[in-house]
């Protein structure tokens, strides 16, 4: 039995993406204060990524498996997370 990466089961799933993203920064000074940059690193689709050149967060909402991990885990909750419209977001191949 072979071991499957969390590369390869984010490929078995669909997301119909939306044009407009279900996930906010809310205060952009907020993550230039941010010392760690926790959310580059805890959600498990790199949804969260710093741009040093513009100095913000950028957000790749397409990618976003809708954990809600980021919700819970930004240390200053500055990030305003909800369910995409219907009709929209993730799903699952396999249940």
């Amino acid at each position: 039995m072979s071991e499957c990466g969390v590369s390869d089961r984010l490929f078995t799933i669909r997301y119909k993406c939306d044009d407009k993203s279900h996930l906010i920064i809310k205060e952009r000074d907020t993550c230039l204060s941010c010392k760690t940059k926790d959310c580059n690193y805890f959600c498990p689709s790199d949804v969260y990524e710093w741009d040093k050149k513009q100095k913000m967060t950028t957000v790749a909402y397409e990618n976003c498996i809708e954990c809600g991990t980021c919700r819970l885990a930004c240390p200053s909750h500055n990030i305003h997370w909800v369910y995409p419209k219907g009709g929209y977001g993730i799903t699952y191949k396999y249940g």
